[in-house]
């Protein structure tokens, strides 16, 4: 993982202020093409900041972020836009598309013929477990929240970006769908080969999904490595992190 071909964004030097206010500071991270790099940290950290940074809903104050060897800033930011797949926690489904209309946008935006987005909604309602003969012609209020977060994850996917950013997005499930939908995101990561940067606050998650893991603490990237490295950081908020995975383990050996 040492080849500068082989990184999909770079940041470099970068801070990002609002109202004097710093939230992103100094930050110098490379992120490898088909890697799973999970964001871990509390809210306010700087997380979803680095993560709009990626696609240009933010411009950084200070420093460049790279994406395919290209500063976010040259890039035409719709352009940009279309070659990264977006999941938030509420999917941000719109609500009067179909689940169909929902997913084909970005192909459709892109001039796709008719019959070939039909075919990728088709394949892209497959992937993500759901039956398109049953769900394509639906409306978002009719879909459970799992059945949406699903949909996200195929309207991300249908226009086949190289890069997908995801802001906790499995966050708001129950913990049966959660876990449902991190084993099927992890057989999608391992099939597809994507970049992927995803967001989140919840420990088990990001052990669960992890290439790498960045730990964010105030604006800082204060820890990088795999989840074997992550276990051996002395950073307090790292030790803060494991300690939650240590009261679930003690109470099962309790139990």
């Amino acid at each position: 993982m040492s080849s500068s071909s082989e990184i999909a964004v770079d940041f470099q030097n970068v801070s990002f202020e609002i109202n004097h206010r710093l939230l992103l500071s100094n930050l110098n991270l490379s992120i490898y093409q088909g890697e799973a790099l999970i964001l871990l940290g509390r809210s306010g950290s700087g997380k979803t900041t680095t993560l709009k940074l990626i696609n240009h809903l933010l411009i950084p104050t200070q420093g460049q972020v790279l994406v395919n060897s290209q500063p976010t800033t040259k890039w035409d930011a719709i352009k940009l836009r279309r070659n990264i797949g977006y999941v938030i926690q509420e999917t941000g489904l719109f609500p009067h598309f179909t689940v169909a209309e929902n997913i084909g946008i970005v192909p459709s935006l892109e001039k796709w013929s008719t019959p070939k987005i039909q075919t990728r909604v088709h394949e892209m309602l497959e992937l993500v477990g759901l039956e398109p003969d049953k769900f394509a012609q639906r409306y978002p209020h009719q879909l459970s929240g799992g059945q949406r977060q699903r949909v996200g994850v195929a309207r991300a996917l249908a226009a086949d970006p190289p890069i997908l950013l995801m802001d906790e997005p499995f966050g708001a499930l129950d913990p049966i769908t959660r876990l449902e939908l991190q084993q099927q995101f992890q057989y999608l990561q391992r099939q597809l080969g994507k970049t992927v940067i995803f967001v989140t606050h919840d420990i088990q998650e990001a052990f669960f999904l992890a290439t790498r893991i960045g730990l964010m603490y105030e604006g800082n990237l204060v820890a990088l490595g795999t989840r074997r490295e992550f276990i051996k950081s002395q950073h307090p908020e790292a030790q803060a992190f494991l300690s939650c995975l240590n009261v679930l383990k003690n109470w099962e050996e309790l139990n």
